[in-house]
């Protein structure tokens, strides 16, 4: 009569232990997508490289009147002619980029 026969099967301990280690990493790896998903998010300038694109157009094909000014989706643009090149500046809190073109 073998009363106290093992049985070869997980306790419930290790189910805990490998289930709360299992959620950890899918824990930890979802927050890394989500921060890195947000970073890119945050960082596209797609738009406000567009709107440049289509003034520098204009400016070369003499359609706006310098110097000019405007504001897109929180970005601060000025346009302004020198004696040699015309510079786009664009601005938004902390970034700032300027783009000079040549006059013809």
């Amino acid at each position: 009569m073998v009363v106290l026969k093992k049985i070869k099967a997980a306790t419930l301990i290790e189910v805990l232990t490998a289930s709360v280690l299992i959620i950890i990493v899918f824990m930890i790896a979802s927050l890394s997508f989500n921060n890195v998903f947000a970073n890119q998010i945050q960082r596209d300038q797609s738009a406000i490289e567009n709107r440049v694109r289509e003034l520098e157009y204009f400016v070369i094909h003499e359609k706006i009147k310098l110097p000019y000014s405007e504001d897109f989706d929180g970005w601060e643009i000025m346009i302004t002619k020198g004696k040699d090149n015309t510079t786009i500046l664009y601005s938004k809190q902390n970034i700032e980029h300027e783009k000079k073109l040549i006059n013809l």
